[in-house]
């Protein structure tokens, strides 16, 4: 079998073509950017183990595992990351979080940042890449998640602090931020969603009977660990934008508003913490 006729079989049992390209990338063990050389190598023969390896790729992107969690992998924001199912494969649509904190982060000027329920860094790491200057903490309640971003932190050579905690409860309360982001569980207990995401780590995905636990509880506590004139942005569900921004108001925030993601929901929601009380 060739390179293109590989591609032909993965799309004939139903894969995007994007999806059978990363395939059939990785059981060629090339680059995920190489994209390009199956082209111009449409023609070459595959090897019996390199057919075999590919055929258990496509078997496991039909019964629906993430293709980053088959490779490993995953670019975000410019960054390549490296995937476990210890942590949720990283959205396009949450650059647009990571593209509002850089907003409100001057380039040159050092700032406090800090990445609630890190998972794989991601957001992160994207923030200390193109602010080198921030001092960036990582938080995650799972030991596993955290070690992934510490690992892509030290993988892009990006000098970060790594705490493992649940929300905010570890950290000193002498802790202060410029700048608090999270992208928190927020699907409800009983959502119809979350089978198309069995393959992904539920305490991520899911946050009570209304999917607003998590966030109820980071604006509640939010304000003790940020600077007064520091912001939070948070990521929610397409319907949640309306209760997220109560959420904030309620809590004292102001110049609350919210940022659409790819499709034009509102998908990011922030508050600025006032500079006087």
């Amino acid at each position: 079998m060739i390179v293109c006729d590989a591609l032909q079989v993965a799309l004939g049992k139903g894969l995007d073509r994007l999806d059978a390209q990363m395939l059939l990338l990785h059981a060629l063990q090339k680059s995920s950017h190489d994209r390009a050389w199956l082209m111009s190598h449409s023609t070459d023969e595959l090897g019996h183990v390199q057919q075999a390896t590919f055929h258990h790729l496509i078997q496991q992107r039909l019964a629906g595992k993430p293709v980053a969690y088959i490779t490993g992998e995953k670019d975000f924001f410019g960054l390549h990351l490296a995937i476990t199912p210890d942590v949720l494969v990283p959205r396009p649509d949450t650059e647009t979080l990571v593209q509002w904190a850089l907003d409100l982060l001057p380039a040159k000027q050092t700032a406090s940042v800090l990445d609630l329920g890190t998972g794989s860094g991601a957001i992160g790491l994207a923030i200390k890449a193109n602010r080198p200057n921030a001092s960036v903490t990582l938080v995650d309640a799972s030991q596993a998640a955290l070690g992934v971003a510490c690992g892509n932190a030290a993988k892009l050579g990006l000098a970060v602090r790594g705490v493992c905690s649940n929300w905010l409860d570890g950290l000193s309360i002498d802790s202060r931020f410029n700048l608090i982001v999270s992208n928190p569980p927020y699907i409800a207990e009983d959502d119809t969603h979350l089978a198309a995401l069995q393959h992904e780590p539920i305490l991520a995905l899911t946050s009570g009977a209304d999917g607003l636990t998590a966030l109820q509880r980071i604006a509640g506590d939010a304000p003790r660990y940020l600077v007064r004139g520091g912001w939070l942005l948070l990521e929610h569900g397409y319907d949640q934008a309306g209760a997220v921004q109560a959420l904030l108001r309620a809590q004292g925030f102001e110049q609350v508003n919210g940022r659409p993601d790819l499709a034009g929901i509102l998908r990011c929601t922030g508050g600025h913490w006032p500079l006087l009380e």
